[in-house]
């Protein structure tokens, strides 16, 4: 009677073994499993590849940002603002007063050398598509990206210029800023309106056929 106790608990403390042996096999298997993850989280802080697209713009009321981020949805592209040291307020953007800063640039284009935050952008060199944005302003393009054009070179990089305004097209703005850049391939630009639409923007990029 002893013995088959004895055998009972024997048999018992064998299979109690073995089922712990099999709990450390199978979690043992998920391990590669989890270290598989890791390059492919690795992959994605790796350096950028080429071919990418940068939208670039200043917007001095709003309606030149909206256009871009459309654009930069459309495209799966990248935002830079330019944005001046000095800020316009919104009496330095009232044309209508002969005393505002924007009337005094205007009239004084040696005052148009706005100093930007940052003119120039990290990885620059993964970019070939550019598209630069920016309001109308006497016909031209506002002269806070003129610092950024002057900045960088296009070499190699097709560049796309688009503007808003309310009334105004994009006149001689694009060619003035090529002639300034001296390099890239310049596209033709577009206008937008204030009420500018995803639609507008998808429309006029199927037609640049990039």
């Amino acid at each position: 009677m002893k013995k088959g106790i004895a055998l009972l608990l024997g048999l018992a403390l064998t299979c109690g073994l073995a089922a712990c042996n099999d709990a450390g096999s199978s979690s043992g298997s998920t391990a590669p499993d989890s270290s598989s993850s890791t390059p492919s989280v690795q992959d994605s802080s790796s350096e950028p590849e080429s071919g990418r697209t940068l939208v670039v713009y200043f917007s001095a009321t709003g309606n030149t940002e909206e256009a871009a981020n459309l654009i930069a949805q459309a495209t799966d592209g990248d935002l830079f603002e330019l944005v001046p040291q000095d800020p316009y307020t919104d009496d330095d953007l009232n044309w209508t007063d002969e005393n505002s800063r924007v009337v005094s640039e205007h009239d004084n284009p040696d005052q148009r050398d706005v100093a930007l935050v940052a003119d120039t952008v990290e990885n620059w060199d993964s970019y070939d598509t550019v598209f630069i944005g920016y309001p109308i302003w006497w016909g031209i393009a506002a002269w806070p990206v003129d610092g950024f054009v002057q900045a960088n070179d296009f070499t190699g990089k097709t560049v796309i210029p688009f503007c808003t305004s309310s009334s105004s097209g994009l006149g001689e703005s694009g060619q003035l800023l090529e002639e300034a850049a001296g390099t890239g391939t310049w596209l033709e630009g577009e206008r937008f309106s204030s009420n500018v639409s995803q639609a507008d923007v998808e429309s006029w990029l199927q037609s640049l056929d990039l």
